[in-house]
């Protein structure tokens, strides 16, 4: 999926703002932030591809917000995520009522807020009749699932289809811990015996190849690997 979106985060928690802003550009999206609604609504908002609003803030609430976006003609379609600590089945159904595309009840992971955000663009995208590019991205290192290629800042890595393969679930999972054997039975065909070395083999030439990015593949001793965004 290609990340090249822009995302405003409107929360009145700063520090919370600064740690989704980190996470989001780090997975390859523009992102801004405002520390309330009514600073929000100074800002370009048909701009953004999608918002993830807060619900309880001082002054104007996120529900009172994503109304009047969605009474505007010129933003009523972007969509919105709302982020809230309330977690009554009312505040949800207000929440989609009001438009919502989703709703991440506090306090949530990092990695459900860029699973769900991936969801909602892709649902966007499909409704809109785009065609995505099929494109997995960290930073400068780039996956291209149709043509099955990898770029590093712009550069063809020449890949095998093993190494392919593991680097694909590995990014496309971030964060997720893949044993050994989890590997081999995602990776290799079923009828083909498949020792836990020739994993590391193929972790240890993967490394090698993507270069800066290799710390990204962190071994968990005792468990297996995962890619370390």
């Amino acid at each position: 999926m290609d990340n090249n979106y822009r995302i405003l985060v409107v929360d009145d928690e700063q520090d919370l703002c600064e740690i989704l802003k980190f996470n989001l550009e780090t997975d390859g999206y523009y992102v801004e932030t405002a520390n309330s609604a009514e600073e929000a609504l100074d800002m370009d908002i048909k701009s953004f591809d999608l918002l993830l609003l807060d619900v309880m803030m001082g002054g104007m609430s996120g529900f009172a917000m994503a109304k009047r976006l969605k009474a505007d003609p010129e933003t009523k379609d972007i969509p919105v995520v709302f982020l809230t600590a309330r977690d009554t089945e009312n505040d949800t159904v207000t929440g989609f009522n009001l438009g919502a595309d989703d709703y991440i009840s506090k306090p949530f992971s990092i990695r459900e807020v860029l699973v769900r955000i991936r969801a909602v663009l892709r649902r966007t995208a499909e409704k809109n009749g785009e065609q995505q590019s099929n494109v997995l991205r960290y930073q400068g290192l780039e996956l291209n699932l149709d043509k099955k290629t990898v770029s590093i800042d712009g550069e063809d890595v020449p890949f095998t289809k093993t190494e392919f393969e593991i680097l694909h679930l590995l990014l496309d999972e971030k964060g997720r811990v893949f044993s050994r054997q989890e590997l081999i039975d995602r990776i290799w065909p079923k009828d083909v015996l498949v020792l836990d070395r020739t994993v590391d083999v193929n972790i240890t030439r993967l490394r090698k190849k993507i270069g800066k990015f290799s710390k990204c593949i962190v071994t968990r001793l005792g468990f297996g690997y995962y890619f370390d965004a």
